[in-house]
């Protein structure tokens, strides 16, 4: 049995579960907004930034790249591989430079927004994360912003994200 809709509900990202490789974190999440106004979220400039990174650029195409400061210091990188308005969305991801074992680019993110009665169901995986310990950190950082997605596409606002750090001057 499935249960009821809620707004802003949904599945705990996870590192893996049985039918999921195990280098991947898989995330659902019902948003009460459409999957248009989800999307504007996923491939405008202005819009992503309300919800994951300080500053950054993108070329919301097949092939165009981005560069993003998600927590202060921190730039993540990679390009855009699908853009399928307002369903699907997939882009390589990873970080430029520190400890992490995630390289530039180095993985994949695919995110779809599936129309439901009261919004969208978005389903995110991210593949390619070299160990389990990778998996459990973006299980949550995922959960952490796909939050703040979910607020801000029903029309809320999360604030200052308080992961981001102020580079050191």
């Amino acid at each position: 049995m499935t249960p009821p809709e809620t707004p802003a509900t949904g599945t705990p990202a996870t590192p893996a579960n049985p039918e999921t490789p195990m280098d991947t974190v898989t995330l659902e999440r019902r948003i009460a907004a459409r999957p248009e106004t989800l999307f504007a979220f996923l491939t405008d400039r202005e819009k992503w930034l309300s919800w994951m990174g300080a500053d950054g650029t993108f070329a919301f195409e097949p092939g165009g790249s981005y560069r993003i400061r998600v927590t202060g210091e921190d730039m993540a990188s990679g390009r855009f591989l699908t853009v399928h308005p307002p369903e699907r969305l997939v882009f390589t991801w990873g970080w430029e430079e520190g400890g992490t074992p995630v390289g530039a680019a180095s993985t994949t993110v695919e995110i779809t927004l599936e129309p439901t009665a009261r919004g969208t169901l978005l389903h995110l995986i991210h593949s390619g994360l070299p160990t389990s310990e990778a998996c459990e950190a973006y299980a949550e950082g995922w959960q952490h912003y796909v939050d703040r997605l979910a607020l801000r596409a029903e029309g809320g606002d999360p604030g200052p994200d308080p992961w981001t750090r102020h580079p050191a001057s």
